[in-house]
């Protein structure tokens, strides 16, 4: 699928959303066995399936050295902010709290790298 018809520019297309990271192995147990998103392959990184979008872990060039941060965010829908947020704390990940941002509530917590991963409840139309 092409983002635009000017066939003088190039076409882009979805590939993935990825997080650098530092500790590889830490990294694929926090998202496969905290968070439950399935670990799809690894080779040199390792990629999930999040509802048909694919998600990667990639690491970082220098150990312990990530880029510098961006405002870009992975944002996971869910039924209940709070709930989701209770439920992480309760495994021991560090939690921020749920915000009612009008058209929703917002809630966030950290993967063990400390990349902010946001959920998202959209509130019930009346």
């Amino acid at each position: 699928m092409s983002t635009h018809s000017d066939p003088r520019q190039p076409e882009f297309h979805f590939d993935c959303v990825f997080h650098y990271v530092s500790h590889m192995d830490l990294a694929i147990r926090f998202y496969r066995d905290i968070l439950g998103f399935k670990l799809i392959s690894r080779d040199v990184v390792a990629r999930f399936d999040i509802d048909g979008v694919l998600f990667e872990l990639v690491p970082a060039s220098v150990k312990g050295s990530l880029l510098t941060p961006g405002n870009a965010r992975l944002c996971l829908r869910v039924e209940n902010v709070q709930q989701a947020l209770n439920d992480l704390r309760a495994k021991s990940v560090r939690i921020g709290p749920a915000v009612d941002k009008g058209a929703g509530v917002l809630g966030s917590f950290e993967d063990p790298e400390g990349n902010e991963i946001c959920l998202w409840q959209y509130h019930q139309k009346t």
